[in-house]
């Protein structure tokens, strides 16, 4: 059984923690032949996580004792097999109902790394506790998904934390703790305006109440959390999935080398393994090898590329055949890869309209998005970059790339308080399961939790 992310429900956007997040469901310890651990973490956490391990261990040998591999699994199409729709035989295409064929060979599904009941395993079930998710519910992909995003943000964590803890939880801010506070998250890449408003809130709350260091950093996750989750007071949903039984349209944009194609491949996998047909429209046609790169991404999540065999050909062209392909096939979540080049803005602006009037003229009733990759590792530059393509894509959010242990987590903040805009998914490796919804409330347990002990 695959595990669903869209439909996956996770507490701590703008809601209160469940009261699982002090007193987790109490069980039973289950009998496990696992090595015994010893933990600093509370005994209700450790006798959580040790029955998700056996629950998920438990379904595991289930699911393989009854899975069967089915004969035409092996029999893939040649990796030549993507056709474009042209203008033309759009006719064709649309009384066309075959299903459709996968691009070529599938790359195999990345195996899920052995489970161990250790630090990583433990922090991630008080995280799933804490937003009130019961034990037997607990998929192994959550898991190592959690575990996956804490590592990607160790290094912003461990410089934050460790100074935090060193300079709050003594009394009221002085001047000089404030500036050290203050330091601290702008070389974070917090930015200016977050970090502005962060100092306030938290020097306002000190000076109200003298707090211990743990319970002024409880107090600035809160904080950040309200930051992460201001858009949806501005009219942003807060569920982001595609809609079923109908056409939905997300068009990628992001400037060249921020892994916008990869993303696409990310996001396609994510949508097939959750229950949605979905195809990929090559539309960065000026950007040499684009169409090649994402018919490999393709390939690697199954899913069809459309792509005009030309060189520099029309972009809104190839998204004109890509829609009416769709709907032949009933499509429910098509992939536009866009443009990425910021060397002439009024072009680059038109290209996109050009874009949003074909998907308008075609299919009115679709579903849009329009989401912006961006590379966390360029910090405040790419933040710049950002503002350029707002002002162009009429963008519904943002995907956060390359958070795999080079980057300074801040940048989300400074992202979601400079563009007004939701963060939808997050990266944190490259590996196709290495992009997942993103979750203001994980992110910041990620950031600034401290490491759970464990000794064996």
């Amino acid at each position: 059984m695959v595990f669903n992310w869209f439909r996956r429900k996770f507490g701590g956007s703008g809601e209160e923690p469940s009261p699982a997040a002090e007193t987790p469901t109490e069980s039973p310890p289950p009998e496990s032949t696992e090595p015994t651990t010893e933990s600093t973490a509370s005994p209700s956490i450790l006798n959580w996580a040790k029955t998700a391990l056996q629950s998920i261990q438990a379904r595991q040998q289930s699911e393989s004792a009854a899975t069967v591999e089915p004969p035409e699994a092996s029999q893939k199409t040649p990796a030549d097999s993507p056709v474009s729709v042209s203008e033309e035989s759009e006719k064709t295409a649309v009384t066309d109902s075959a299903p459709v064929q996968p691009v070529g060979e599938a790359e195999p599904v990345e195996p899920n790394p052995p489970l161990v009941l250790n630090e990583g395993f433990l922090w991630s079930a008080e995280v799933l506790a804490a937003q009130g998710r019961r034990p037997e519910e607990v998929d192994i992909e959550e898991i190592t998904w959690l575990q996956r995003l804490r590592q990607g943000l160790g290094k912003t964590r461990r410089g934050l934390v460790n100074q935090l803890r060193a300079i709050v939880g003594q009394g009221p801010l002085s001047r000089d703790a404030v500036e050290e506070i203050e330091m601290l998250l702008l070389q974070s890449d917090v930015g200016v305006k977050a970090t502005d408003q962060i100092i306030a809130a938290l020097q306002t709350k000190i000076r109200q109440e003298t707090l211990p260091a743990d319970q002024a950093i409880a107090y600035l996750k809160e904080i950040l959390r309200d930051i992460l989750d201001r858009p949806f007071q501005q009219g942003y949903r807060r569920d982001f999935a595609p809609k079923k039984g109908v056409l939905n349209i997300w068009l990628i944009a992001g400037v060249n080398g921020v892994g916008k194609t990869t993303t696409i491949g990310k996001l396609a996998h994510i949508a097939t393994h959750s229950g949605y047909r979905c195809l990929i429209a090559a539309a960065d046609t000026f950007r040499a090898a684009a169409t090649e790169q994402v018919k490999i991404w393709g390939q690697r999540s199954n899913v069809e590329v459309i792509a005009n065999p030309g060189k520099n050909t029309d972009p809104a062209a190839v998204v004109f055949d890509a829609i009416g392909a769709a709907q032949a096939r009933g499509t429910e979540l098509l992939l536009v890869d866009t443009a990425g080049r910021l060397q002439n803005k009024a072009n680059l602006m038109e290209e996109l309209k050009k874009i949003r009037r074909i998907i308008d003229k075609k299919a009115g009733d679709a579903q849009i998005e329009s989401l912006l990759v961006l590379d966390a590792t360029l910090g405040q530059n790419g933040l710049r970059q950002a503002q350029v393509f707002a002002e162009a894509a009429q963008l519904t959010g943002v995907i956060l790339t390359k958070l795999d242990g080079t980057a300074k987590g801040g940048v989300a903040l400074a992202v979601v308080q400079e563009l007004g805009l939701p963060i939808r998914f997050i990266g944190a490796g490259e590996g196709i399961k290495d992009l997942r919804p993103f979750s203001s409330f994980e992110f910041v347990e990620a950031l600034l939790s401290s490491d759970v002990e464990v000794a064996a």
